[in-house]
């Protein structure tokens, strides 16, 4: 039989970096979980990945045990990694602070593929596309 979930949380977590003070600590204990279990679950299977962001989504049951099921980083955090930049820019639509071309927005549509409702490479890349729009970077081959 199936376990009951009782509630789902949402966090983003630096991969590798999961401890229980705030959001993780608050954000588990009020449900009461092991937030150290987590915590060392989490980073066993994250370290690898420098210090990225990664949305997870815990699934906490009846019984008090949990699940979690972690995402690909945020387009955002995406898109600055590859351009190697610090952040976006607080004025997109007149400052702005970079350059992207297909080839990387097609590279970071590979990576968020699964998380993205899209149907093949170029729809994805056209979401990533508005996402660096929003972040004050120019989207090179599209007329601004």
């Amino acid at each position: 039989m199936a376990k009951k979930v009782l509630t789902q949380i949402k966090l983003q977590i630096p991969a590798g970096k999961a401890n229980p003070a705030p959001p993780v600590g608050p954000a588990l204990g009020q449900h009461g979980l092991q937030i150290q279990d987590f915590c060392n679950q989490f980073n066993n299977e994250t370290k690898e990945m420098g210090d990225t962001i990664v949305p997870v989504v815990i699934s906490v049951y009846e019984d008090r045990t949990f699940s979690f099921i972690m995402k690909t980083p945020p387009a955002a955090t995406l898109i600055k990694k590859e351009l190697g930049l610090p952040k976006g820019s607080g004025r997109p639509n007149t400052e702005k602070v970079g350059s992207i071309n297909q080839a990387q927005l097609e590279k970071i549509a590979e990576i968020k593929m699964k998380d993205l409702n899209a149907n093949d490479i170029k729809a994805a890349a056209k979401i990533i596309a508005g996402t660096a729009k929003n972040m004050g970077i120019t989207v090179e081959g599209e007329s601004a």
